[in-house]
């Protein structure tokens, strides 16, 4: 049975849509991925879709999402937050995590990378938890 993940930011423009594209790139069809924003931007950004076009993810085929949009595809296995503490409201789920992740949206390419790559690390953390096997990808 396939694990449901939700991953929650404030704007859902970056942190959680590179979360919900890695767990979809790493877990596979072990997992399905989802991902929304607290008061989510509308938009995801540049940045972002930037950096995940140089590992060949294509995040132009993803929307900014509020918690709303999602309920409906509740109860998860695990709700993972970044960065917004009491404003992430309650969704059900098995378990909840809360990463501290920095928001990127005003880094340099460089660094904005980097969150990037923590990011990439910590999605494959979790997935290792949850018993599933992590899927190589070749860039």
């Amino acid at each position: 049975m396939k694990k449901k993940l939700l991953f929650v930011c404030i704007e859902n423009s970056n942190r959680s849509q590179m979360s919900q594209a890695f767990a979809t790139i790493y877990g596979g069809n072990a997992v399905e991925a989802y991902s929304a924003g607290s008061k989510p931007s509308g938009v995801v950004n540049s940045k972002a879709i930037a950096a995940m076009k140089e590992l060949g993810y294509d995040l132009n085929k993803h929307d900014s999402k509020s918690l709303k949009e999602v309920e409906k595809y509740a109860p998860f296995d695990v709700v993972v937050t970044m960065g917004c503490g009491d404003a992430c409201p309650w969704m059900p789920a098995k378990q909840f995590i809360d990463w501290q992740i920095p928001d990127p949206k005003h880094m340099e390419p460089a660094e904005f990378n980097i969150v990037r790559d923590f990011i990439a690390g910590k999605v494959k953390d979790l997935l290792a938890i949850l018993n599933i096997p992590v899927q190589t990808i070749t860039t």
